[in-house]
């Protein structure tokens, strides 16, 4: 498998993060993350394999998270119904999102990176 990197080209946070692979010589296919939103059976299977909890998914920065009041929401909700939100909308998923065959990595933290990527 390829690496994928999914990310929103207007995010900064993205564009930081591909600039670093590119730099770093790391092979990836590139996907919008709103265009191209990850399903339910993808996000499934990611959070497994990142071994982060749901709510870790959630771009809680993010103008639609706050304007749908999901701090409030999520607290109440099931991990399908929080799945289900999560790839109905891109824009609520935190970002970028780096998949490999071992792993899979949100949001971009350098030191992070260097240490889990195969370069």
């Amino acid at each position: 498998m390829k690496n994928k990197f999914v990310e929103y080209p207007k995010c900064s946070t993205c564009q930081k993060a591909k600039k670093w692979l590119q730099e770093n010589n790391v092979e990836f296919e590139d996907r919008n993350i709103v265009t191209e939103t990850p399903t339910v059976a993808e996000l499934t299977e990611w959070m497994k394999r990142s071994r982060q909890e749901t709510k870790k998914w959630f771009n809680t920065s993010g103008l639609k998270y706050k304007a749908m009041n999901l701090k409030e929401k999520l607290t109440t909700m099931t991990e399908e119904e929080k799945i289900a939100l999560l790839a109905s909308d891109g824009m609520l998923i935190k970002r970028p999102i780096f998949v490999t065959d071992t792993q899979v990595l949100i949001g971009f933290k350098e030191e992070e990176w260097k240490t889990k990527i195969k370069m």
